[in-house]
C-alpha cells in the first residue's frame, strides 16, 4: 500500500567529488515554488563524504546516503531510486542547477494528463564559473532539436527522446515512477539518463515538452562527457559498454523498421567506441571481436576500419595513432 504520507515527487541529487557544485545544485531545489518533494543526496564514495555540505541545509526533507566505494553512476542512482517514495522521479546533477520553478511548470501537465509519463524542458548551458554561456545555449537546444519543438504534448516519442535526444533526464525531465525498470538501468552504466528516456518512450505513453529553459547544464573539463570524449580509454570504455547495451535494447523494443535500423548502426558506432578504448588501455585482442562486431552490421565505416588495422599493428604505435585527435576519426557525440 502506497505511503498517503508520502511526498508527490523524489528529487534525486547523484554526487561524486564535486563539493563546489552541489551546493548550488541543493539549493537550487530547496527553492523551488513547488515544495511537496523529498530530496534524496547519494554519494558514490567520494574521497570526501559531502555530509555537512547537505547536513548545513537543516532541511528535513532532505535525506543523505553514501557508498563506502565508488559503484558507478548506475548504481548509485538505482540505491537512492530504492529509497524515492515519490510518485513522480526527477534527478539533478551535482553540477547542474534548477530554476526556481522547474519542478511546478513540469509536474502539473503529470497531474492533469494521467496518459503522459514524462515531462521535459529546455536547458542553458553554463561554464565552469556557473555563467550563462547563450552561444553554447543556442548551439545545444538546435543539436538536440528542441528549437524545432512547440509546447504540447509529443505521443510517441521515440525519435524525439532517443535519435534527437532531446529530453535531457539528468537534469531537465520529470518521469513518473511506474515507467522505471531498476534491473535494467543498473546495466545502463553511464548512459543511465539516456535509459531513463527509453523506458519513458518504451510505455507508449506521452510526453510533454515545454520550451522554457528551466535547467542549466554546467560544462566543464571534469564532466563525464567531455571525460569520455577525450584521450581518457577508461572513460570510452564506460561509454562504449553502456552504449551497447542500450543500443541493443532500444533497437529490439523499437517500434518501426527504420528505428531499429538506426539504432543498430548506433550499436555498430559504440561496439567501435568500446574497441578504441581498449586499443588505448593496450588490449588490442580484446578490441578486435567488438571491431569485427562493428563491421558486420556497419561494414564500410571508416572509423571501425582503421581501429581494426590498428590493432594488428605493434601496440606502441598503435596507442600512440588511437589518441590523435586530428582527423577526427576516433571521437564522436553520442
Amino acid at each position: 500500500m502506497s505511503d498517503p504520507n508520502a511526498p508527490r515527487i523524489s528529487v534525486i541529487i547523484p554526487t561524486y567529488n564535486r563539493p563546489q557544485y552541489l551546493q548550488t545544485a541543493i539549493a537550487s531545489v530547496l527553492n523551488q515554488t513547488w515544495q511537496d518533494f523529498e530530496l534524496i543526496v547519494t554519494d558514490d564514495g567520494s574521497a570526501e563524504s559531502p555530509q555537512a555540505i547537505v547536513e548545513s541545509f537543516q532541511d528535513s526533507r532532505v535525506r543523505f546516503r553514501r557508498n563506502p566505494t565508488n559503484l558507478g553512476i548506475a548504481w548509485n542512482l538505482t540505491h537512492a531510486l530504492q529509497l524515492a517514495r515519490g510518485q513522480y522521479i526527477t534527478t539533478l546533477n551535482d553540477d547542474d542547477q534548477w530554476t526556481e520553478t522547474f519542478l511546478a511548470t513540469l509536474v502539473t501537465p503529470l497531474e492533469h494528463h494521467p496518459d503522459l509519463i514524462l515531462a521535459f524542458c529546455d536547458y542553458f548551458v553554463m561554464d565552469a564559473a556557473g555563467v550563462i554561456q547563450d552561444e553554447w545555449t543556442h548551439q545545444q537546444s538546435h543539436r538536440e532539436k528542441r528549437d524545432r519543438l512547440t509546447e504540447g504534448i509529443y505521443q510517441p516519442f521515440w525519435e524525439i527522446g532517443l535519435v534527437d535526444q532531446a529530453v535531457f533526464a539528468a537534469s531537465a525531465a520529470v518521469i513518473r515512477r511506474t515507467a522505471i525498470a531498476l534491473d535494467e538501468l543498473l546495466q545502463a552504466g553511464v548512459f543511465w539518463d539516456y535509459y531513463l528516456a527509453f523506458l519513458a518512450c518504451r510505455t507508449g505513453q506521452g510526453a510533454y515538452y515545454c520550451p522554457q529553459r528551466l535547467a542549466a547544464y554546467r560544462r566543464h573539463p571534469a564532466s563525464e562527457n567531455m571525460i569520455s570524449g577525450s584521450r581518457n580509454a577508461q572513460a570510452k570504455i564506460r561509454k562504449g559498454r553502456a552504449g551497447l547495451f542500450c543500443y541493443r535494447q532500444f533497437a529490439v523494443a523499437a517500434p518501426t523498421p527504420a528505428l531499429q535500423h538506426h539504432f543498430w548502426q548506433e550499436w555498430a558506432h559504440a561496439s567501435t567506441t568500446l574497441g578504441i578504448g581498449l586499443l588505448r588501455d593496450r588490449q588490442p585482442e580484446t578490441a578486435r571481436p567488438y571491431l569485427l562486431s562493428a563491421l558486420r552490421q556497419s561494414p564500410f565505416n571508416l572509423r571501425t576500419l582503421m581501429a581494426l588495422l590498428l590493432s594488428y599493428l605493434p601496440q606502441s604505435f598503435a596507442t600512440w595513432f588511437s589518441h590523435l585527435r586530428q582527423p577526427n576519426v576516433f571521437s564522436k557525440a553520442r
